[in-house]
């Protein structure tokens, strides 16, 4: 999962740019990219690491203009190697630089096509730059040195027919203007807002999450459609068009679940109160299964993500709430770690456990989701270690039995824990005394279960195997299973050695 952002003010980005990246860093923590636009040329800074890491007062200093975008990623199927740091840059036509959150589950076709028919050459392996090569050679197409909206449009609709999967795009045209679209189901996020700067003119923001916004002090104007592309030209004048059919109202279920900061509002959703309303579910279906007589002396939630439902959940059951487990906030989410061994070496870095809250009770600890079950086992030993009788598990998700293919680094389906394996062998692999997990129809029913949104669903492909873009076999899932396995991946990390910038420097300046 990615975070992307673009600005268009009238006051220089490069702050605003790094700021809204800070308060998505908790969507990835590979690396990080910042471009910058001024009078036609464009300004990059990008490389492996956090936001924090990555760029200094020196780069920041050069980062000058007042168009931008931003990315931080983490890895899905290619490398975390810094050549697939995003954004990345063509310079023909025009000059263009792209950063987008998401997965083209054609790409590797679609590179075939670019090499064969559009005579491109790609560098990397990353989806990314398929992206934008096709974007930059439907705008070729157009033959004009200076594109209208309306041509801009054409060559994005014109795109919508080649590309497939999920995506949430940011793209700037040098001496156009600022590029956004979403993919046609809404799978990936994409918001934007407003607001009145310096001057009295209206300045725009686009982001994955309306946090970025508020942030930088603007206002969520609303969700960027399924299918639709906005344009802000140089004038600052804002442009919107429906470039395809959209299909399907369908934003990824497990933004809500894991991904997503709780103070953010999504496709008209709030995250907090459909966290909320997992939680209440879930003590419904405990009071069910395991009746009034539960025997759970408190509830403690696995931070962050899992607080919200923990702490409804244990006010429906009317049981104590505490923090049992203190959180060391300069690890990263294992999650998103590479690599099994990092994992388990991480959760003992990143949590500690609170003796006195766990000492002779009966726990119950809540968690978002159990994905790999690796992180559960560990935590749950931590638990058994501080002195509790007896751990029990929830996990607000249902069984997550099929990997995602639409910008989720979730693992092959052999390492997914709950695939192949009943409820009760997964509470003996992760060694809990008791295991529940949410229902899929309670979960649809927590997060939908609002008055203004317009989805007509939800990817839980996670969950049921029900693919909705992409048209997504068993040969495509067998072939991810290949590129995403563990030892898949030890094989092909540090392979390439590629340069951390595109090699033909026209038009464009890095920030080193």
């Amino acid at each position: 999962m990615c975070g992307v952002v673009g600005i268009a003010a009238f006051e220089p980005v490069n702050q605003m740019l790094y700021d809204a990246l800070t308060v998505l860093q908790h969507r990835g923590q590979d690396a990080a990219g910042i471009v910058t636009m001024q009078d036609g040329r464009f300004f990059l800074r990008k490389d492996n690491g956090m936001v924090r890491d990555v760029f200094m007062t020196r780069h920041m200093l050069r980062l000058v203009g007042n168009y931008g975008i931003g990315h931080i990623r983490y890895p899905t199927a290619g490398t975390s190697s810094s050549a697939e740091a995003q954004p990345f840059y063509v310079n023909s036509p025009y000059g263009i630089t792209l950063a987008h959150n998401g997965n083209l589950t054609n790409a590797e076709d679609l590179a075939i096509e670019l090499y064969q028919d559009d005579l491109r050459h790609l560098n990397t392996n990353s989806d990314t730059e398929v992206l934008l090569n096709v974007l930059a050679h439907e705008l070729n197409n157009l033959g004009k040195t200076t594109p209208s909206p309306e041509d801009i449009f054409a060559a994005v609709s014109k795109m919508y027919d080649r590309i497939e999967g999920a995506y949430g795009v940011v793209a700037l045209l040098s001496g156009q203007g600022l590029l956004a679209f979403r993919d046609p189901n809404g799978i990936r996020p994409l918001v934007y807002g407003e607001r009145i700067g310096k001057d009295g003119g209206t300045e725009y923001m686009v982001a994955s999450e309306s946090v970025a916004l508020s942030g930088n002090g603007f206002t969520l104007i609303r969700d960027v459609k399924p299918g639709e592309a906005i344009f802000v030209d140089m004038n600052h004048k804002l442009h919107t068009m429906q470039c395809t059919e959209p299909r399907e109202y369908t934003p990824c279920i497990f933004e809500y679940v894991y991904f997503a900061r709780p103070d953010s509002i999504m496709d008209n959703i709030s995250v907090y109160k459909s966290r909320l309303r997992m939680g209440e579910t879930l003590a419904d279906k405990i009071l069910e299964e395991w009746g009034e007589d539960h025997d759970i002396d408190v509830v403690i939630p696995i931070p962050d993500t899992s607080r919200t439902s923990a702490m409804e959940l244990a006010l429906k059951l009317g049981i104590k709430y505490r923090e049992g487990f203190m959180k060391n906030r300069y690890i990263g989410r294992t999650f998103i770690m590479p690599g099994q061994q990092q994992r388990k070496k991480s959760v003992r870095q990143k949590l500690n456990a609170v003796p006195l809250e766990f000492k002779n009770k009966n726990v119950l600890l809540v968690d978002d989701s159990i994905v790999r079950g690796t992180t559960c086992h560990e935590i749950i030993q931590m638990a058994r270690d501080a002195g509790a009788k007896n751990v029990f598990f929830a996990s607000a998700a249902p069984p997550v039995k099929f990997p995602n293919v639409y910008g989720i680094d979730m693992p092959a389906r052999s390492e997914l824990i709950a695939s192949g394996h009943s409820v009760e062998e997964v509470r003996q692999i992760i060694g809990a005394d008791r295991l529940i997990y949410q229902d899929l129809d309670d979960l649809i029913e927590a997060v939908q279960d609002t008055k203004h949104s317009k989805v007509e669903g939800f990817d839980c492909a996670v969950f049921n195997g029900c693919y909705i873009a992409g048209q997504i076999n068993e040969a495509y899932l067998e072939h991810l299973q290949e590129i995403r396995s563990e030892t898949a991946k030890v094989k092909k990390s540090g392979v390439q050695v590629i340069a951390d910038t595109p090699v033909d420097m026209t038009g464009i300046e890095e920030g080193a």
